[in-house]
């Protein structure tokens, strides 16, 4: 009999990648990267990047590169990327319209996996039967201003979906601040039927903080991490950029690139499913 409990690891999905796409070159590094420590660790790697930033704290703030020209750039990562001998790199990225999903099914299906609803578009009925009724798998952020179990509304809108996924960046707690409900977290694990991902980094913002744009504190990224892991969740997403103090957007959260190994090892440690097995250790022994 052993006297050691016994552990048995999940491992899920790592969503990582710059808040937005800004050079072909620079993607493509961080991908590479990712991809390297997402295999070393076991876990399915989905490079993300934006290619419109809709959602900014005003009118100055920077959007992106465009539809075409970032998707154009993600099938040339997919295509180099898939070529080592690792498991296949699938891409996310957000959409805001309609229009926005079937042009990426008309013109880059092959290219973007997962179709992510913004969070504050998580209520947007028209937009996400739109994005459930494409062979995409839809990733849907949870807005900051609902509680866990009002994700259910949201879910009763994607009966057509292939495959959906929550995930949890976050909640308001008065102005400018955002704080994790691991409880809300763990209610989530135990009463929706759908993988829920953690935004690690989201989840560290201070939304127009710094007056015309979010601010935010990467410090926080691996403790929310290692917490997640600890409470179940086997899905996280994480903001990465070699230089994030000078990124267009949420550098403030963002991870640096070179931190990324660390966060990833650290959520392996801490994998908690719940398959644990007391045999021999004294606890819970009938008497």
């Amino acid at each position: 009999m052993s006297k050691h409990e016994t552990i048995t690891f999940n491992n899920g999905n790592i969503i990582a990648g710059p808040c937005q796409h800004e050079s072909l070159i620079q993607s493509f590094e961080i991908a590479k990267e990712c991809q390297r420590v997402c295999n070393k660790y076991d876990y399915d790697y989905y490079f993300k990047s934006s290619f419109d930033k809709a959602n900014r704290t005003s009118e100055d703030g920077i959007r992106g590169l465009g539809l075409r020209t970032t998707l154009l750039d993600f099938k040339e990562i997919k295509k180099e990327l898939n070529k080592n001998p690792y498991p296949e790199v699938k891409i996310l990225t957000d959409v805001h319209t309609p229009k926005q999903i079937d042009q990426i099914m008309d013109w880059f299906c092959d290219v973007v996996d997962v179709l992510q609803i913004p969070a504050f578009l998580c209520r947007q009925t028209d937009l996400i039967h739109h994005a459930c009724s494409t062979n995409k798998i839809v990733n849907i952020k949870k807005g900051q201003f609902l509680a866990p179990w009002d994700v259910k509304g949201i879910l009763s809108k994607t009966k057509e979906a292939e495959e959906v996924w929550i995930t949890e960046r976050g909640t308001s707690f008065g102005y400018n601040n955002l704080v994790v409900d691991f409880t809300g977290i763990d209610w989530m694990l135990k009463n929706l039927d759908v993988p829920i991902v953690l935004d690690c980094t989201h989840s560290v913002q201070k939304p127009g903080g710094k007056g015309t744009s979010s601010g935010g504190n990467r410090d926080f990224v691996p403790a929310i991490s290692r917490a997640g892991s600890a409470v179940g969740v086997e899905n996280f997403f994480i903001e990465v950029h070699a230089d994030p103090d000078n990124a267009p957007s949420d550098g403030a959260n963002m991870v640096r690139l070179e931190d990324f190994e660390r966060i990833v090892c650290d959520i392996k440690r801490c994998n908690y499913t719940g398959n644990y097995s007391y045999e021999g250790t004294g606890l819970y022994d009938e008497s």
